[in-house]
């Protein structure tokens, strides 16, 4: 480095790597500059880490933005920490247009009082089966319910699945890309094979990218790769599995889709580039 009259010239070339040595490796991810028809996938709740500035608790919720409506979909377990999250993320909560939950276990709806505190001026649409208290909460917030039974669309190119399964009622969601179909899941109780041929029933279209609880954690290797078949089977192009997918699942899921497999946690930010472009 050279000085003149006591000012540090640092070279050209350190400038243009400062970028790269603090803060924009892995880690220190906060959502990206957007373009008109981008889609972006920020995972702001979940237990897996990614972002190391950000707490993990088991749940999920993802902020998605690009569609008409921004949504969150689920709201994780611990409301204080998912505001947390989304404030060193630079998300503002009330950039919030609509809220979807995804079903009734606490990890995906708890944070939603929490929320709604922030910005309760939302539509939140959550399965038709969930008890009236969750109702209830949203109403007296002063924001707006919607009871999904059948599939439904939220906003244009986004649609609930509507409730699927039988003992746990579940709700996934459907983004329309350029590129296919985005399939997110919370838990992923009625069987994630189940959901994406669910979605592609719907739209007579191949699933793109699936992200979300798998709900595989409970599984041995066999079964694990049975369902990785399942999946492959249904064209499913890339895999982000993540909450209650479980570490097995998630190494087998790498192993065998490889490049198409994306690393997920909480920070962690997929975007696609012209994603409404169609």
């Amino acid at each position: 480095m050279r000085t003149v009259r006591g000012l540090i010239l640092i070279p050209l070339c350190a400038l243009l790597l400062a970028p790269l040595l603090f803060g924009a490796s892995q880690g220190k991810a906060t959502v990206p500059t957007m373009q008109g028809n981008d889609l972006t996938l920020t995972i702001v709740y979940d237990n897996n880490p990614y972002d190391t500035r950000l707490e993990t608790r088991w749940g999920f919720s993802c902020y998605i933005k690009g569609p008409e409506k921004t949504t969150l979909f689920d709201v994780g377990g611990e409301g204080s920490v998912l505001l947390s999250n989304m404030e060193k993320l630079n998300i503002d909560p009330k950039t919030v247009n609509a809220i979807v939950l995804s079903h009734i276990h606490h990890d995906h709806i708890g944070g939603l009082s929490h929320f709604l505190r922030k910005n309760h001026r939302v539509t939140v649409f959550m399965p038709q089966s969930l008890p009236q208290s969750v109702k209830d909460k949203v109403k007296q917030a002063g924001a707006k319910s919607v009871g999904v039974h059948k599939p439904m669309k939220i906003c244009k190119n986004v649609y609930s699945t509507g409730e699927l399964g039988t003992f746990i009622r579940e709700e996934s969601l459907i983004i329309k890309t350029s590129r296919g179909l985005i399939v997110i899941t919370g838990c992923a109780h009625p069987g994630i094979v189940n959901i994406v041929k669910k979605a592609k029933e719907l739209f007579t279209s191949n699933a793109y990218l699936v992200l979300g609880g798998f709900h595989l954690c409970w599984m041995n290797l066999s079964q694990v790769k049975r369902i990785i078949d399942g999946v492959k089977e249904e064209g499913v192009k890339k895999v982000a599995p993540c909450h209650c997918s479980g570490d097995l699942a998630r190494k087998q899921f790498n192993k065998i889709y490889g490049k198409d497999f994306i690393l997920v946690g909480a920070g962690k930010t997929i975007t696609i580039k012209d994603a409404f472009s169609f």
